[in-house]
């Protein structure tokens, strides 16, 4: 029987970070998460904390497979300057923590596969289709995933396998964007986000697992892929679905763009705009969704 794999998680407390750990522990793979506190319960951990620049020894000795999902939520409110090098930093300064760690270790993970996202392609008003070779946004989130993932590539340089995803908005139950976007629904005055028309390219957390999982055992992918569900559903439609999935009222009139700009400020485009994204080629590779159409889905999971 051919040994069980040691994977070595950052992130792993988020909501894609503990489904993950879930999913992989099933398959039979070996799980500790990167925590800043020294135990957590129940879990393998190594403690690191990338402010002081510390990765406790062992971490990368124990890892085949690194999987950094760590990062400041781009979501939790306004985007002060404060905030905005959190969102940055969390992310940069985690990979060059991790890469230089890799770098110096004796024995090197076979696989670093990164989260990344689909805000690499930027804000903004146009409906073009985005596949991994369109080009980046110039907007503060699409400049901090093409720093991030320049980083990951560092990593790659090191003849390891390094794979990014780039993830949209990952639906689930019990935490992710479902929970929140589903409030005000339950109170009978769900509406769309400025226009609606903006598109949300979205992921059900049963596949986005599956697809790290997919990577993982597809030793030939060495590359960047777009993690989105095929279907491509606007705002207006997302939310008239969620209505409907909860037995809600769908008639509230638009939510206007200025009082989102009033109350976050620049964070206010991500709920405004977004961009069509292409899963063709993680589809080219075989990988198959279980969850395409957002109206099984949603009526599949408890909201």
């Amino acid at each position: 029987m051919a040994k069980k794999k040691n994977i070595l998680i950052s992130g792993g407390s988020g909501f894609i970070g503990k489904a993950l750990s879930e999913f992989l522990s099933v398959k039979g793979y070996n799980i500790a998460v990167l925590s800043r506190r020294d135990n957590i319960a129940g879990v393998k951990s190594f403690r690191w904390d990338y402010k002081e620049d510390f990765l406790e020894e062992g971490a990368i000795e124990f890892a085949d497979i690194i999987i950094h999902l760590a990062g400041e939520s781009v979501a939790g409110g306004r985007w002060t300057e404060s905030r905005k090098n959190a969102i940055l930093d969390s992310r940069l300064k985690t990979t060059d923590l991790l890469y230089n760690a890799v770098k110096k270790s004796s024995k090197k993970p076979e696989l670093f596969l990164s989260a990344s996202a689909v805000g690499y392609y930027g804000h903004d008003d146009s409906d073009t289709l985005c596949d991994e070779t369109s080009e980046p946004g110039k907007d503060f989130l699409a400049q901090v995933v093409v720093k991030w993932e320049n980083k990951v590539k560092k990593i790659r340089d090191l003849g390891i396998r390094t794979n990014m995803l780039r993830i949209g908005i990952v639906l689930g139950e019990n935490g992710g964007a479902l929970s929140k976007m589903a409030m005000p629904v339950k109170l009978g005055i769900g509406s769309p986000l400025g226009s609606g028309k903006q598109n949300m390219p979205w992921i059900a957390i049963e596949d986005l697992v599956r697809m790290f999982h997919f990577v993982i055992e597809n030793e030939s992918l060495n590359s960047v892929f777009n993690a989105v569900a095929p279907e491509f559903v606007n705002n207006r439609e997302f939310m008239r679905q969620l209505a409907k999935s909860l037995g809600k009222p769908f008639f509230m009139p638009a939510v206007p763009s200025l009082v989102f700009k009033v109350l976050y400020g620049e964070m206010a485009d991500i709920l405004l705009f977004g961009k069509r994204v292409s899963s063709q080629k993680i589809i080219d590779e075989e990988f198959e969704f279980k969850y395409n159409n957002l109206s099984d889905y949603l009526r599949e999971i408890n909201i």
